[in-house]
């Protein structure tokens, strides 16, 4: 879709910039072997995150879900939701849960990452696979700290009642779909195709995070949170995926040395 670049790396959003943090960072490393500095920053990043995410719970919880703060919005939003409930509306919402995740999240990256992987591009498809894994192991560090008790409305779902926050399902859907749709742009150069599938994916996570408030399992604080999450997953892959290729670069100018 669109017209590629013509020269230059094949996925620009994952070179690093010289003397970018990126570049740094790697220099500042011990180890030199492009999967060591990846799954280092990797697993240092998830903690981070992680912490990160830890404490904007805390603040949702304590501060803005409160009654005095957007507690009240942030309930009668899904109260409305609920009270206009459709058979239809329903189904609709169990696709809208499903594009967010599985089976549909973990088959795409799946697929993407095996591909890439097949044809050598090691950095793309460990981009696509790992900004799920970054954000689901996230998400599920997040859960064992906060608690926050899911919307008082009906339930479509049997979950934890006290697991509402963040929205794990638009966290997912922000790491893959926007993920991905960054990295495609970043190689096309027609505006309009840029356009539409950034379109595509700011609906795409819209559809779902719509989906998991109608359906009574999030309020709008977690579903925002869970977006900040997933703009995170796919921070952190960027820094990792281009730390990854300073080292390779660098370790492939000593083996020529």
């Amino acid at each position: 879709m669109g017209q590629a670049r013509r020269d230059g790396p094949l996925v620009p959003a994952l070179e690093a910039r010289r003397g970018g943090i990126a570049e740094r960072l790697t220099h500042t490393l011990p180890f030199r072997h492009p999967a060591a500095v990846f799954a280092v920053i990797l697993v240092a990043g998830i903690l981070l995150l992680a912490g990160l995410a830890m404490l904007l719970g805390l603040l949702v919880i304590h501060v803005l879900g409160t009654g005095a703060v957007l507690g009240g919005p942030d309930e009668s939003f899904i109260r409305t939701l609920s009270h206009h409930r459709s058979g239809t509306l329903t189904d609709v919402s169990a696709v809208g849960s499903s594009v967010g995740g599985a089976p549909v999240l973990p088959i795409l990256v799946a697929v993407v990452g095996l591909g890439f992987a097949v044809a050598r591009h090691w950095r793309i498809a460990a981009f696509a696979v790992f900004v799920l894994v970054a954000e689901s192991a996230t998400y599920r560090l997040t859960t064992l700290v906060i608690h926050r008790d899911r919307p008082n409305v009906p339930r479509l779902e049997n979950l934890p009642a006290d697991a509402s926050f963040p929205s794990g399902h638009t966290a997912a859907s922000v790491a893959v779909y926007s993920g991905l749709v960054l990295l495609l742009t970043s190689r096309l150069t027609d505006s309009m195709h840029k356009a539409l599938l950034w379109t595509f994916a700011v609906l795409a996570t819209t559809f779902v995070a719509l989906s998991r408030m109608y359906r009574g399992m999030h309020h709008p604080l977690d579903v925002a949170s869970g977006v900040l999450i997933g703009i995170g997953a796919i921070l952190l892959l960027l820094l990792a995926c281009r730390a990854a290729g300073v080292a390779a670069r660098a370790r492939h100018a000593g083996e020529r040395a």
